[in-house]
């Protein structure tokens, strides 16, 4: 099986980079899969040439300068790091100002007795930072094994410490466990691990006027996943069947479906609708509408498949159905480290789940494409106009038939392939780690995408696509001595 070939790198370790990066599109150099794998960018700007003209920020004694939320209009930059938050300057990179925000000595020490390490694990790192309103933002952090979450006040750049929430659930108690989640109008949508052990996976909404929502905790549903990204998808604007919003969740998990020897790993997409408020009976107060399909990257002249997810961008179009998501992949071939950039076009992504679900056949003793009549509603469906019409205004009215299925079944049959069918990029000895994409017009006026991608080395490469070829055009060396590039963000955007 094509799956049988893939095997998942344990998160990294943690750092910042912020990139702000002018350069021009002129100079090229071509990378086309078929093509060479060791295409050298036309340009290299190593970091004794980047040092004085980069901009860069670090405070004595804070470490891990992961999440980053960045506020175009107020040309903020908000940092969430070990035991503190900062506010920067997007042009200059200055600090503005500072939270010190550490677990208590107390939780510390229940820390260390359970068995966790007192220079790693028992701090609070700052792993969720998103805007909740025009005055506030809202933080999580693992804070020594037992998460919590605040709103900081911006005008006066200070933690609300009355309003401390339990961030189980919303922040994983690990910092190495990967994690991801978004706030939609005041809920937050998280994925993350439930427990102390990291062994309770799940997909989660709170904050928000509904009630709690999660996955079901079977490994039908998420087995051993590595969350990397998620994205709200406006799909309700402009529908003729009054279809609802999506929140897409991106990770790798253990494959159940295929028949390896070894536990095998595999890229997926999950999606819930927004509007799901859980079933009556069946599912109560779980996701109604959760479904996932494999994420496919695979160079098929050297059947090379790309299975290890490291990244996912969002890179909205002018309508919902111009969405585009951007993977970086990773996989080893023979003993050679190859990276790789996929990209999906989100009506791919929806004829995925509106197609034939997976099923395991007891008798067989193996999955395959579930061939026997559909219940109506259809499982896993948004609420829609035809609902409303036939008296489903919303979830809790579903019927058990349908909510049962939806439970039994959330894999869909068909995978999601790449646009072309093939990778954008790929790169041989290299070590894809992050990926930010901005569209820019060109001197004739035609819009191309340019591609910033992080390495696990300390490198920025900056790609130009230009449909069915991508061109290398610059590599940074921003880290010297080398380290991960963990996340990026791009400010000043010229074309949205």
């Amino acid at each position: 099986q094509d799956a049988c070939r893939g095997r998942v790198r344990p998160p990294g370790a943690m750092v910042l980079h912020q990139l702000l990066a002018l350069a021009s599109l002129l100079a090229l150099t071509t990378a086309t899969p078929g093509s060479s794998w060791s295409a050298v960018p036309r340009k290299t700007i190593p970091y004794v040439e980047l040092k004085d003209v980069a901009k860069r920020f670090s405070q004595g004694g804070v470490s891990h300068y992961l999440t980053l939320t960045l506020d175009e209009a107020e040309a903020l930059l908000y940092v969430g790091a070990r035991e503190a938050v900062f506010a920067l300057a997007t042009g200059t990179v200055e600090l503005k100002a500072a939270i010190s925000w550490e677990a208590p000595m107390d939780k510390k020490a229940e820390c260390i007795q359970k068995g966790k390490n007192n220079q790693t694990d028992c701090f609070n790192y700052v792993r969720f930072l998103q805007s909740y309103n025009s005055s506030h933002l809202y933080a999580c952090g693992t804070y020594a094994f037992q998460p919590k979450c605040t709103y900081i006040e911006l005008s006066g750049f200070t933690l609300d410490q009355v309003a401390f929430e339990d961030g189980k659930g919303k922040c994983p108690y690990d910092p190495t466990k990967g994690h991801t989640g978004l706030i939609v109008d005041g809920e937050l949508y998280s994925a993350t691990f439930n427990n102390f052990l990291g062994t309770e996976p799940v997909i989660l909404r709170n904050l928000g006027p509904h009630y709690s929502m999660k996955t079901e905790y079977l490994t039908s549903w998420l087995n051993e996943p590595h969350f990397v990204a998620s994205a709200y998808v406006q799909e309700s604007a402009s529908s003729s069947t009054g279809d609802d919003d999506k929140v897409y969740f991106f990770f790798s998990e253990r494959a159940v479906e295929y028949d390896c020897y070894a536990e095998q790993v595999v890229a997926r997409v999950a999606r819930v609708c927004k509007g799901d408020v859980g079933g009556a009976r069946t599912l109560q107060k779980k996701w109604t509408t959760f479904l996932k399909a494999r994420l496919v990257c695979s160079a098929p002249e050297q059947q090379l498949h790309f299975n290890r997810l490291q990244a996912v961008f969002t890179l909205p179009g002018a309508d919902w159905q111009d969405t585009t998501f951007f993977g970086v992949f990773q996989a080893r071939w023979g003993d050679v480290d190859v990276s790789a950039i996929c990209r999906y076009h989100i009506l791919e992504v929806k004829k995925a789940f509106e197609g034939p679900y997976k099923e395991y056949r007891e008798q067989a003793q193996k999955w395959g494409r579930y061939s026997d009549e559909v219940p109506s509603p259809r499982p896993g469906a948004c609420i829609t106009d035809w609902h409303r019409r036939n008296g489903f205004a919303s979830s809790l009215e579903l019927p058990d038939n349908t909510l049962n299925f939806a439970k039994k079944h959330p894999l869909m049959d068909e995978p999601i392939l790449p646009h072309r069918g093939r990778p954008l990029l790929l790169k041989k000895d290299a070590n894809f780690t992050q990926l930010v994409v901005d569209r820019v017009p060109g001197l004739d006026g035609t819009i191309y995408e340019v591609l910033f991608i992080g390495t696990g080395d300390g490198w920025v490469h900056k790609a130009l696509n230009l449909g069915p070829r991508v061109h290398l055009v610059e590599e940074l060396q921003v880290f010297e001595p080398a380290q991960p590039v963990e996340s990026l963000v791009l400010a000043g955007r010229k074309v949205r």
